[in-house]
């Protein structure tokens, strides 16, 4: 579904990623593993097309999506690809309603619509009783799985996730893990995650492990 060939990025004089080819399937869980300053963030964000390569491509479905223009290439981004970050990046001024229908309003769905839908996934993610509540008023479990809703929210093929767990507890950690395979049980979703937690990528189905801006294993 993914796949990605020669990746190489630059900042300045210091060489990030020196050479990437990997492939992702869709319904795969995937990590990318390795020590800080690996490179995995910015071939993540390469990959989420947040950013663009020095060289090399990035294909969905063999479509180079690097060749979009900008508006195209955030539509694309819009309907296609989920982001989790690590601190949840939920916009404080809004419920968790209001947040996960951001990413549907922007893909241009009726409000009334967005607001049906968001309203499903949040009871799918067991938070029906939150929905009006704004992110100070949450737990960092609770948090961390409405941006998983939000991420959710225009079925995107793919879901690439930073450090999701990095915030949490022990139990809270444990549970966003299982909801990363519930979810790919009830709709065959995509995940690709940067983590540090060796336990999570223990779990997945592939371990990508990087170092000093290549892939050392896979």
């Amino acid at each position: 579904m993914i796949k990605a060939t020669g990746i190489t990025k630059r900042f300045g004089d210091l060489q990030i990623l020196k050479g990437i080819d990997l492939a992702v399937e869709r319904g795969e869980i995937v990590s990318i593993v390795g020590p800080s300053g690996a490179g995995k963030t910015t071939l993540l964000q390469i990959l989420g097309t947040l950013d663009k390569p020095d060289s090399g491509t990035i294909t969905y479905e063999q479509n180079d999506v690097h060749k979009l223009k900008d508006k195209e290439l955030a539509a694309f981004r819009n309907q296609n690809i989920g982001f989790v970050f690590q601190f949840h990046q939920l916009l404080p001024e809004f419920t968790a309603l209001e947040n996960v229908m951001i990413p549907l309003l922007i893909g241009k769905a009726r409000m009334r619509d967005a607001e049906k839908k968001s309203r499903e996934i949040l009871d799918f993610m067991g938070l029906k009783d939150r929905i009006d509540h704004k992110p100070s008023e949450l737990s960092g479990g609770e948090k961390q799985r409405i941006a998983v809703a939000r991420a959710l929210a225009n079925n995107p093929d793919v879901i690439f996730a930073d450090e999701p767990s990095g915030s949490l507890d022990t139990r809270n950690k444990e549970e966003l893990h299982q909801l990363f395979f519930d979810l790919r049980k009830r709709f065959n979703q995509t995940f690709v995650i940067v983590t540090h937690d060796e336990r999570l990528a223990s779990l997945t189905d592939r371990i990508i492990r990087m170092n000093d801006g290549v892939i050392v294993e896979n």
